[in-house]
C-alpha cells in the first residue's frame, strides 16, 4: 500500500483507479467518487481487506462488475511488491551461506508441485497465495526480452506447472472428506480455477510494476461480464453470461410492463374536452382522452449461426425469448446458408441448458453447403415462408453480415423490410469493420438499421426500444 504520509500520491491513485473502473464499464459518478472518499477516512489503512470492502460498498452497483472491480483494486492497490515475503527469505537464506535457491529444474518443480497439490487439496487460501507469487517469480519469469516486452507470463508458469493436472488428486482428497464424485469434481475445477486466476493476477502485477498500472488495465485486463464483447468471451466468460441473461431479462420485463402502463392512455379528445369545459368556464379544465388501441407486436427473428457469431447468436436468442411474453407472437430462424425454424425449442417452462443443447443440435441442420451466404439464406427464408413476415412484424436480424463474397439478394431483403412493420439488424462486429472484406454491412445497412451489438450492455438497450 502506499505510504500513508504521501498524500498527494494517495489522491492520485484513488483518482487513477476510479478512471480505470470507469474505462472499464463501471459508471462511477462524481458523488460515488465523494461517498468513497468518506468512507475511506473512517477506515483502518492498515487493513487491506477493510479497503477493498470500503470501495466496493461505495462503488460497485452489481455483483457482475466484482470481477472487474477485484482486478483493478489489486492492480492499483497491490498486496505485495515484488517476489514478497517469499523472495525476502530466499535472500536471507542466501546471506546466510546456504546458497542461492535453485529457481527452476525438475527437482524444483517436483518439489513446487507437492507443495501445491498439498494446499489445493486443503483449500488453504494464504497457502495458495504466496505459491502463486512464488510460482510466478520462479517459473514465469522471462529474463532477456527486449525492451517494451514484460518480462513476467501467467501463461509460461502455468503451462510449467500445469496445476490442472492436479486435478484427480484433489478430487481423490475431496471423496475422504465425504463428498460425492460429482462435488469433488465441481470443488475441484473451482480450486484450480481460482488458483490460475491468482497466478494471472500476480503477473499482472509485477508487469504492473514494471509499465505502471494504466498500462496493464489499458492492455491486459478484460472488461466486466457486461461490456465484453461476444466473439472475444471464453468458456467461463459465457457460463457467466448466461447466468446475467435472465435476471437482465426480468428486469427489462418489468421496466417495459411499467414503461407501458403509464403509455396507456390515448391522443387527447380536444372536442370532448372542450365541451366538458363550459360548464365551468373552463376553470378547472380536464382532459379526456380517446381510448389508446392496444397493439403487441409480432417478432421474427432470423440468426446466423456460423462459428464466428454463435455465442452472440445465442446470448440474443435467449434474452429476446426471455421476453416472449412482451411480443405478442415470436418466430425464430437459424441459418447458415439454409434456414431452419427453431420457435419450437423455446417453449413455456423451458430449461435454459435443454434450450441451448437443443439449438446447438439444431445447427447442423441450418447449413447444407459449409459457408455463410446471407444471399442464399434470405431467398430460402423468403420462399419457405411466405407468411412469417407481415404488416405486424417487427423483422430481427443478427449476424456479422459476412457472405464470403457470394450473391446478397438486396431485392428479397427490401421486399420483407418493406413488408414489415419494423426491421433491424444486429451486428456484433465493432462498426468501423463494417464493410471491410467480404462485409456486406453497407450495403444492407442501406436497407434496413444496421445497429452495432458487441456485448450484453448493448443488446439490453436494443431489446428495451426494440419492445416499446
Amino acid at each position: 500500500m502506499p505510504d500513508q504520509r504521501d498524500r498527494s500520491g494517495l489522491v492520485d491513485r484513488h483518482i487513477a483507479f476510479l478512471e480505470a473502473l470507469r474505462a472499464a464499464g463501471l459508471s462511477v459518478s462524481l458523488a460515488e467518487d465523494l461517498d468513497a472518499v468518506a468512507a475511506l477516512t473512517a477506515l483502518d489503512w492498515t487493513d487491506r481487506d477493510v479497503v477493498r470492502e470500503g470501495y466496493a460498498a461505495t462503488l460497485v452497483k452489481k455483483q457482475a462488475q466484482r470481477p472487474t472491480f477485484e482486478a483493478l483494486f489489486d492492480l492499483y492497490w497491490p498486496r505485495l511488491v515484488g517476489g514478497g515475503v517469499a523472495a525476502l527469505q530466499d535472500d536471507d537464506a542466501d546471506a546466510a551461506g546456504d546458497g542461492p535457491p535453485v529457481r527452476d529444474n525438475a527437482e524444483a518443480l517436483a518439489e513446487f508441485r507437492e507443495r501445491l497439490a498439498e494446499a489445493l487439496e486443503a483449500g488453504d487460501e494464504q497457502r495458495l497465495q504466496a505459491l502463486a507469487a512464488e510460482m510466478v517469480g520462479r517459473f514465469g519469469a522471462m529474463p532477456g526480452r527486449g525492451p517494451g516486452l514484460s518480462s513476467w507470463s501467467a501463461y509460461t508458469a502455468l503451462q510449467r506447472v500445469a496445476p490442472s493436472e492436479l486435478v484427480d488428486r484433489i478430487v481423490e482428497a475431496l471423496l475422504g472428506g465425504g463428498l460425492t464424485r460429482e462435488e469433488a469434481e465441481r470443488g475441484a475445477g473451482r480450486r484450480v480455477g481460482a488458483f490460475t486466476a491468482t497466478v494471472e493476477a500476480d503477473a499482472r502485477r509485477r508487469i504492473a510494476e514494471e509499465k505502471g498500472a494504466d498500462h496493464v488495465a489499458n492492455v491486459a485486463l478484460r472488461p466486466s461480464i457486461d461490456r465484453l464483447d461476444f466473439t472475444a468471451a471464453r468458456r467461463a466468460d459465457l457460463e457467466q453470461m448466461r447466468r446475467e441473461i435472465y435476471p437482465l431479462a426480468r428486469r427489462l420485463a418489468t421496466r417495459l410492463t411499467k414503461e407501458r402502463h403509464s403509455r396507456q392512455r390515448g391522443p387527447l379528445d380536444f372536442r370532448r374536452t372542450v365541451r366538458a369545459s363550459m360548464s365551468t368556464g373552463g376553470v378547472p379544465l380536464t382532459t379526456y382522452h380517446r381510448p389508446k388501441r392496444p397493439h403487441r407486436t409480432e417478432l421474427v427473428v432470423l440468426c446466423d449461426v456460423s462459428g464466428s457469431v454463435a455465442s452472440f447468436a445465442q446470448f440474443t436468442l435467449l434474452l429476446v425469448f426471455a421476453l416472449r411474453d412482451q411480443f405478442q407472437k415470436v418466430r425464430a430462424f437459424t441459418f447458415v446458408d439454409h434456414v431452419h425454424e427453431v420457435t419450437h425449442h423455446f417453449r413455456p417452462g423451458a430449461d435454459v441448458v435443454d434450450v441451448m443443447s437443443d439449438l446447438a443440435a439444431s445447427t447442423a441442420h441450418a447449413s447444407r453447403w459449409g459457408r455463410t451466404s446471407y444471399g442464399r439464406a434470405l431467398a430460402t427464408f423468403a420462399e419457405q415462408h411466405p407468411d412469417a413476415v407481415g404488416p405486424k412484424t417487427s423483422l430481427l436480424i443478427l449476424g456479422d453480415a459476412r457472405s464470403n463474397y457470394s450473391d446478397l439478394s438486396e431485392g428479397v431483403l427490401a421486399e420483407l423490410a418493406g413488408t414489415a412493420r419494423h426491421s433491424w439488424w444486429l451486428n456484433p462486429e465493432h462498426r468501423r469493420h463494417w464493410g471491410t472484406g467480404d462485409s456486406a454491412a453497407a450495403t444492407y445497412g442501406d436497407i434496413v438499421d444496421m445497429v452495432e451489438c458487441r456485448n450484453l450492455t448493448q443488446l439490453a438497450e436494443f431489446v428495451h426500444d426494440l419492445a416499446l
